[in-house]
C-alpha cells in the first residue's frame, strides 16, 4: 500500500476535486476524481422529498482510510480471479493476492486508489481518465481507461466504461456503489424488493471463486424472476447465513453486448424504484455483508446488511473459464461497456 507521502504527492499531482451533476428534477450526484467515486445520489420519493441513497462518506480522508469500495471503480478486473492467476497465449500472469487465496477487484493499490484525470465536466456529465502501465498489480499491456458518468433529465445515471491496450490483457469494470432507497443510514435493506433478470448463476467454490458451472435458478433462493423481499432470502443457508449475498447472475438478453434489464430494486415505503441495466453479461448482488459499523456522512452508522449493490460485470474468473463471456483485450479493440441506474416512483 501506498505511504502516506505518497499517496499526499499524488495528490498533489493531480488535483483531487468533488463534482455535481444534476437535473431539472432536482436530482444531483456528487463525485470524486480520486478512485472515480460516487459520493452522494439524491433521489427524490414519491412525495417528492429528496434523500442520498448511496453509502459514503463526508471528507477525503475517511474516502481514503475507510470502506476502500464504497462507490468506487473496481479494476483492471472486478470482483474475484482464483488464486489471482490467468494465462493469455501461453503466458502465465500472477495478480497480488488480496482476498484470501484470490485476486479481488483489481489488487492492493487499484482503480480504487488511483487519482483519475479530469478531462471535461459539465452540470450533466464527467469524463474521468486514467492510465494504468503495463505490470500493474501484474496486469500485462499499458491500458487506458475513460469513465463517462452522466444524468439524464429523466432521472437516468448512466457510466460508461471504455479502454484501449497495447497488449493483450484482461478487463472487467463495474462500479461499487452501495444503495439504499430508504436513504443511506437509514437501517436495513431487508424490506427492499428485488428482482433479477436471469435464468440462470455462476456457482461458488469454498474460496468465493467461480468453479465455472453455470445452474438454473428456478426452484431455488437464487430464484429473483419476480420481485422477492431481501429478508426473506438474505439468511438462506445457499448463501452465507448471518452475513447475506455476494454472487453473480448471468443476465438474460436476446444477444451479447445489448443493454438489457439486469435488475429492479423498489423501496415501498418511499416508493423509490432503480431499475438497473447494462451491456454486461452479469450482475452481482451483494448485501454489505462485511461492514461493521462504519460511522458515514453526517455521522449515521453503516452495519452489515444496511446497503445491497447491484454491480454490473463480467463474469467473474473469466480469465480462467474458457466457457464464460470472454474479458479479452487486445490491441486494435476497445472495450466499451455501459450501465444505467434509472430511478423513478410508484
Amino acid at each position: 500500500m501506498k505511504t502516506p507521502q505518497e499517496i499526499e504527492s499524488e495528490l498533489n499531482s493531480i488535483p483531487v476535486s468533488l463534482f455535481t451533476l444534476y437535473n431539472k428534477n432536482g436530482m444531483s450526484v456528487d463525485i470524486t476524481n480520486f478512485g472515480a467515486k460516487i459520493i452522494r445520489l439524491l433521489v427524490p420519493d414519491r412525495t417528492g422529498s429528496l434523500d442520498d441513497v448511496v453509502l459514503g462518506f463526508d471528507t477525503l480522508a475517511e474516502v481514503m482510510e475507510k470502506e476502500e469500495y464504497f462507490g468506487a471503480v473496481c479494476g483492471r478486473f472486478a470482483n474475484r480471479i482464483k488464486d489471482g492467476r490467468f494465462s493469455i497465449d501461453g503466458n502465465s500472469y500472477s495478480l497480488a493476492i488480496n482476498n484470501g487465496t484470490n485476486a479481488l477487484h483489481g489488487g492492493v493499490d487499484a482503480f480504487n486508489t488511483k487519482v483519475w484525470a479530469v478531462k471535461t465536466t459539465s452540470p450533466q456529465e464527467l469524463v474521468l481518465e486514467l492510465f494504468s502501465p503495463d505490470g500493474d498489480e501484474g496486469y500485462p499491456g499499458n491500458l487506458t481507461i475513460r469513465c463517462t458518468y452522466s444524468l439524464s433529465d429523466v432521472n437516468e445515471f448512466s457510466i460508461h466504461y471504455e479502454a484501449t491496450t497495447d497488449k493483450a490483457t484482461v478487463i472487467g469494470l463495474t462500479n461499487h456503489s452501495y444503495f439504499n432507497l430508504k436513504g443511506a443510514g437509514k437501517g436495513t435493506i431487508k424490506n427492499h424488493l428485488l428482482q433479477i433478470n436471469a435464468d440462470f448463476y455462476t456457482v461458488l467454490d469454498e474460496s468465493f471463486a467461480l468453479t465455472g458451472e453455470i445452474l438454473p435458478v428456478a426452484a431455488t433462493a437464487f430464484d429473483f424472476r419476480t420481485p422477492v423481499e431481501i429478508g426473506t432470502r438474505i439468511d438462506h443457508q445457499v448463501f452465507v447465513p448471518g452475513w447475506g449475498i455476494d454472487n453473480n447472475w448471468c443476465i438474460r438478453k436476446e444477444q451479447m453486448g445489448d443493454c438489457s434489464l439486469a435488475a429492479i430494486l423498489y423501496e415501498p415505503t418511499t416508493g423509490r424504484k432503480m431499475e438497473v441495466l447494462t451491456t454486461q453479461p452479469g450482475v452481482q448482488i451483494y448485501t454489505g455483508n462485511w461492514i461493521e459499523k462504519q460511522i458515514g456522512k453526517a455521522g449515521k452508522t453503516y452495519d452489515r446488511q444496511d446497503a445491497v449493490c447491484l454491480e454490473t460485470q463480467g463474469f467473474p474468473n473469466s480469465p480462467n473459464v474458457a466457457h464464460f463471456p470472454s474479458s479479452l483485450l487486445r490491441p486494435g479493440e476497445k472495450y466499451d461497456e455501459r450501465c444505467i441506474y434509472k430511478f423513478s416512483v410508484e
